[in-house]
């Protein structure tokens, strides 16, 4: 039997397997018969046979792919060679160590400090304009809390009514995975909460409220799109997630400890809040390219 008919063979044989013993719906089949066809293609058939090496050079031809697509690939792989092992039509099982190499994380969009002030300025102008508006005086309140507290989005439209109390300057907010961490509230964002505050019942469950239940994410993403419109800003280039990440790296180029923005945060892995470090970074050596006597001399 040639290796290519061996390996047709074999993925006819785990397919079977996925089918009869795990009970895997067709397109559950149908993904790993294609992810194993084309891996078999790029291996020239030689997928039952494959050695570290061989399952390196896959790797490599993976390098490109997005990270939910070769994290389905090598699980079909893995799978595959497992099944060959513990069926003894291979002796080894050298799909336990395989793994694709990671793709660069992608640094998290941000803004310029003056990008965010130019949100502040379009904001204060309209509330001059409009002092009695009271959807101006909830966004005040909203991007106050985004920038200032670096809250998620989630977290800042089902804000209880009482969760910010004048005077405290803090908060304490059961986060992502019901983790408690303290978020300080500054001066500036607690006198935008309290003027939002006195036009919201006080029987109201949410601080944020809307019809039966809190704001939605979804319109504090409109919201802010429409801000970043009327700032002269690409509203594209504008949400709730950037103006967290704008409080994180600025805070960090500002000298903020890395452990203290983890805890603002509240990231359970300090790995999570090295991302805004590059950030950060990028700006320093940025900022030493355009202002360092040394880069402005001409090479001899």
């Amino acid at each position: 039997m040639s290796d290519k008919s061996s390996d047709s063979a074999y993925i006819a044989l785990f397919l079977d397997m996925l089918s009869s013993e795990r009970g895997a719906a067709k397109n559950t089949r149908l993904a790993y018969a294609t992810d194993l066809a084309q891996a078999s293609a790029a291996l020239s058939g030689r997928l039952a046979q494959a050695d570290a090496a061989a399952l390196g050079r896959l790797a490599a031809h993976w390098a490109s792919l997005a990270r939910a697509s070769a994290a389905r690939k090598t699980s079909a792989i893995r799978q595959f060679l497992a099944f060959l092992h513990q069926e003894g039509l291979r002796a080894d099982d050298p799909g336990k160590d395989f793994a694709p190499p990671q793709s660069p994380r992608p640094l998290p969009r941000t803004l310029a400090p003056g990008a965010v002030e130019a949100l502040f300025i379009t904001l204060a102008a309209a509330r001059e304009a409009a002092p009695h508006d009271a959807r101006l005086i909830r966004l005040s309140a909203l991007i106050e809390l985004l920038y200032g507290s670096g809250l998620r989005a989630s977290e800042l439209v089902s804000l209880p009514r009482h969760a910010i109390r004048e005077n405290a300057g803090h908060l304490i907010l059961a986060g992502k995975g019901g983790r408690e961490r303290l978020v300080p509230i500054g001066r500036a964002a607690e006198t935008a909460v309290m003027a939002h505050a006195t036009l919201v019942p006080r029987e109201s469950r949410w601080l944020f409220p809307s019809r039966q239940s809190h704001l939605s994410r979804l319109r504090l993403w409109q919201l802010l799109k429409w801000l970043a419109a009327e700032a002269g800003l690409p509203p594209e280039h504008i949400s709730p997630h950037v103006l967290r990440h704008a409080f994180a790296t600025h805070l960090l180029e500002g000298g903020a400890d890395l452990r203290a923005v983890q805890t603002l945060l509240g990231h359970a892995n300090i790995s999570t809040t090295q991302i805004y470090t590059h950030v950060a970074s990028r700006a320093l050596i940025e900022l030493v390219n355009q202002r360092h006597p040394l880069s402005q001399k001409r090479a001899i």
